[in-house]
């Protein structure tokens, strides 16, 4: 698009001269001082700059740094060489790990199918119980009576992984283990939901429950501290809409339907494509600790994948390629999800 002079002056009938336009000079002035003004901004306000530096360095070391190693995942990886020095083999790694037809890329499918799957129960039952939960807070009329029970459900966040894992490991344990049986398998046996025998050998043996218990202990540990948006939106409502809710004849459940949930749509929404955003995103760490070579089938995840053939396999080439992949379509996820919300309801993250 071409710029006429005609843009930035028009002509003045008193003087009959062109002289510039006003809102044009002042956009002139706020461009031409633009980094002097920046600079003052920044030493008026510099303490909550200095802020920022911990949080700079900690996405230059552990979140920019390291995307020089995804190199790897286009080059013939050696162990005991750097990234730069290997042998660039482009695309191989992907199309051996997806198109093969090995034992390799079976493993990889079942890792990605397992992945998708795990986050997908995750999306759908995971997502909607800090909702819940905050509703739940929300008609807690006692202030002493919501913070014990909001303590109580956040504290499950602030445990370890490991003291997690094991807290479920020993729930669901087999019988051999020196106490018996354990609490949840001998519960789920008594009532008749499981056999004798799955309780006996134990269910994290037992490929066809981990994921129920994957999806459960998740929720379990960080329900209770993902419901702090959710309540922290909901209390900003006004207390005039209640009232008249109250006054149109509304009970405890049409005020949640028709006041509090679309009062905060807009942080359901960003907080639903921030979850889409890490759909495919499951750490190995919880999932490591938790199967075993018993349940491969439905546990194995992309990331124990890229772990075990990355550090056992020392192909770290393949490793590399298999988290690209796994992020490239999580990528593709969160901007997708992201365009529809912004047509559907006008509310996005970006």
């Amino acid at each position: 698009m071409k710029t006429k002079a005609l843009d930035y002056i028009i002509y003045d009938e008193a003087s009959q001269k062109y002289v510039m336009d006003p809102e044009q000079a002042v956009r002139d002035d706020v461009e031409k001082h633009h980094w002097k003004n920046s600079f003052k901004t920044i030493l008026k306000d510099w303490r909550l700059y200095l802020m920022l530096v911990p949080m700079i360095l900690v996405f230059l070391f552990w979140r920019y740094l390291p995307m020089y190693e995804l190199l790897g995942c286009f080059k013939w990886t050696e162990v005991g060489k750097d990234v730069a020095d290997q042998y660039f083999v482009g695309l191989a790694n992907f199309q051996k790990l997806m198109f093969s037809g090995d034992n390799l890329s079976r493993d990889f499918w079942r890792a990605f199918r397992n992945t998708f799957l795990l986050s997908f129960y995750g999306l759908c039952f995971g997502f909607p119980m800090p909702i819940i939960l905050a509703l739940f807070f929300n008609e807690i009329k006692s202030n002493i009576m919501r913070s014990i029970y909001q303590v109580l459900t956040y504290l499950p966040k602030f445990m370890s992984t490991v003291i997690m894992t094991t807290l479920v490991i020993m729930l669901v344990k087999e019988s051999d283990i020196v106490s018996g049986m354990g609490v949840i398998s001998r519960f789920l046996s008594s009532i008749g939901i499981i056999s004798d025998d799955a309780a006996k050998a134990g269910l994290l043996n037992d490929p066809k429950y981990f994921r129920a218990i994957y999806q459960i202990s998740g929720i379990w540990e960080t329900a209770g501290y993902d419901s702090i948006v959710f309540f922290a939106a909901i209390i900003a409502v006004s207390p005039t809409s209640y009232e008249a809710a109250q006054i149109d004849g509304a009970g405890k459940m049409a005020q949640m339907k028709y006041v509090v949930l679309p009062s905060i749509l807009s942080t359901i929404v960003i907080m639903l494509i921030t979850r889409i955003g890490h759909l495919l995103s499951i750490g190995y760490e919880k999932v490591i600790l938790l199967y075993n070579v018993n349940i491969y089938e439905t546990a194995d995840v992309v990331s124990t994948f890229a772990a075990r053939y990355g550090v056992e396999g020392s192909s770290q080439g393949l490793a590399s390629a298999a988290e690209m992949l796994n992020n490239v379509v999580g990528m593709i996820l969160v901007i997708g999800a992201n365009t529809i919300a912004r047509k559907a309801s006008d509310v996005s993250l970006y």
